[in-house]
């Protein structure tokens, strides 16, 4: 017999039900918050003025600038949804006079961590001891009241973006029509949502030492789902590992060349999916350096490699309408091209533009987000120990400032 269309719906929408109370187990209506933007910084200048800037400086209510003004940190009150929410981070940066690619860090201080850059700052705490063959690395490591920042978005300024367009008309190539006005990046941060709700310490660092720096914007934007469950599983964010320098007393952290690093960290009886999420970018040295050198990065769990890559960007030509402040060199090159006379293709030597901002870099590019690489854990509850390596990592030297920064964190549902 066949079914009738009302039949038809009525059957899809019982099933829908079930699965909702079977997958939920219960369903009632919660109220909804709706889609929501937060602002969390607009056109703010990150900058290195130590005029301006000294130690640290409250300029509005929950605004603190440390650094000279290079690491900006703000309190901020986020909304706590009761249904399941996406959410994405926007980042806008353009220059403001500083041409030079440098790393960047957007990141939430985990509410627990009563040590942090702030407290630090103002002497009313410090860094936990070194662990030992760390020393001289404070901050590295999750330890007692001190938890690491949680990079939400890491990402590399370009060659100027913004401000250096009409100076360097010349330096286009013909493929770009136009320099962009500026570089906007996006990340996904649904996973670290349970960082992200009610008040938490947002912050920024760029490594840029000009007066002038960069103006950056940025805000989360919350997409609500339609689904709401009496029981919901949330994502547990734990912090494990940053070598970022992000304030004085920590170091351009060349210490994988030094020794490898190793913690312990503890899963709880009712942690599900456990994932690791690892970002890295080797910087510095110049042509022979960690920043254009492929080197491997490991990561074991309990002895076991759970991560063995060579992080590596090769791509980074796509980038260049960001780039117009970036060195440019000639080179003769044997080309083949079609002769518009007689239609047929020939071969010529030309001089073809080499860009710095084109060349290939340990896992980024100038004017990049550098994306986290995930991968799940078979974990029983109890304790374990990872262990980060970069085998052939090299030392800080004179000039050539090589370094890593790699940051880790650990997810799970509970």
């Amino acid at each position: 017999m066949k079914m009738s269309k009302r039949n038809k719906i009525l059957s899809i929408l019982v099933g829908w039900s079930v699965c909702a109370l079977w997958s939920c187990g219960g369903h009632r209506e919660v109220p909804a918050l709706g889609d929501r933007e937060v602002q969390l910084m607009d056109k703010v200048n990150i900058c290195f003025s130590p005029d301006r800037y000294q130690n640290v400086v409250k300029e509005d209510e929950g605004i603190f600038r440390l650094e000279s003004g290079r690491l900006w940190l703000k309190k901020v009150r986020l909304p706590d949804y009761n249904r399941t929410a996406q959410v994405t981070l926007d980042i806008t940066l353009k220059s403001a006079g500083d041409r030079w690619d440098k790393a960047g860090s957007f990141f939430v201080i985990p509410a627990e961590s009563k040590i942090n850059f702030k407290t630090i700052k103002e002497g009313k705490n410090k860094f936990p001891k070194e662990q030992e063959g760390l020393e001289g690395f404070p901050g590295i490591l999750a330890q007692g009241d001190y938890k690491p920042a949680i990079e939400l978005l890491r990402f590399m300024t370009p060659f100027g973006v913004g401000y250096y367009n009409d100076k360097m008309d010349l330096r286009k190539p013909v493929y770009i029509p136009h320099w962009a006005e500026d570089v906007r990046w996006s990340a996904d941060v649904t996973d670290q949502v349970s960082r992200l709700e009610g008040e938490v310490w947002v912050g920024v660092w760029i490594d840029t030492w000009t007066k002038e720096g960069y103006e950056m914007s940025a805000s989360l934007r919350y997409k609500e789902s339609k689904i709401s469950c009496d029981v919901q599983k949330k994502t547990h964010v734990e912090p494990v590992l940053n070598t970022t320098a992000y304030i004085g007393g920590q170091k351009g952290t060349d210490v994988f060349s030094r020794a490898d690093i190793s913690t312990v960290v503890d899963i709880p009886e009712n942690a599900k999916n456990v994932r690791l999420h690892y970002i890295t970018t080797g910087h510095g040295g110049h042509s022979e350096g960690d920043e254009f050198v492929k080197k491997r990065n490991i990561v074991r769990v309990d002895s076991r490699p759970v991560i063995d890559f060579v992080p590596w960007r090769d791509d980074c030509a796509s980038f260049r309408r960001f780039n117009p402040g970036t060195g440019v060199w000639v080179q003769k090159d044997t080309t083949e091209y079609i002769d518009m006379k007689d239609w047929k293709y020939k071969v010529k030597v030309i001089e073809e533009r080499i860009s710095s901002s084109d060349f290939s870099r340990s896992n980024w590019c100038p004017g990049s987000q550098v994306d986290p690489y995930v991968v799940l854990l078979d974990l029983t509850t109890g304790k374990h120990t990872i262990e980060f390596s970069i085998p052939d990592a090299q030392q800080l030297k004179p000039g050539e400032l090589n370094f890593w920064m790699v940051s880790a964190y650990l997810t799970w549902e509970e």
